[in-house]
């Protein structure tokens, strides 16, 4: 089951076609869907959370906890909205795109692929786009 929760209002909402396009995803890399849990929060919260369980002291605008079920793809995912605000203006892209953006990168994170090197990352943003792709086939539902 995935699920929404919100730390901090937000002026988005989330719909039964997001689950259905994040499990889309999961099952696009041949793993199932379990149980996933999406916190949207404030940068001052997720900060806490990567001081608390990663050590790192950065604003970041997503973290993920893989919960490392083998086919069956579950964790938290942790995302700013501040941080989505903010990148959406700089990568001069809509805050819808951009959250679809990360949703899609945690749920990537939690079925496997990293970004931490130059090939992860090419990688990673590769299989971003191909969700955001697979998107457009839910937007209207």
């Amino acid at each position: 089951m995935i699920s929404f929760e919100f730390q901090t209002p937000c002026d988005f909402v989330l719909k039964l076609k997001h689950k259905q396009w994040l499990k889309a995803i999961i099952r696009n890399e041949g793993k199932e869907p379990g149980d996933i849990h999406y916190l949207f929060c404030d940068d001052e919260y997720l900060l806490k959370h990567n001081l608390q369980f990663l050590n790192h002291e950065t604003l970041t605008d997503i973290i993920t906890f893989d919960e490392d079920l083998e086919d069956l793809v579950a964790g938290e995912i942790m995302i700013s909205v501040d941080r989505i605000g903010e990148n959406a203006q700089k990568f001069q892209v809509t805050f819808e795109d951009e959250l679809h953006r990360v949703m899609a990168h945690g749920v990537l994170h939690l079925c496997g692929y990293k970004d931490k090197n130059d090939e992860d990352a090419k990688t990673m943003r590769a299989k971003e786009q191909e969700a955001l792709v697979l998107y457009e086939s839910y937007r209207n539902l």
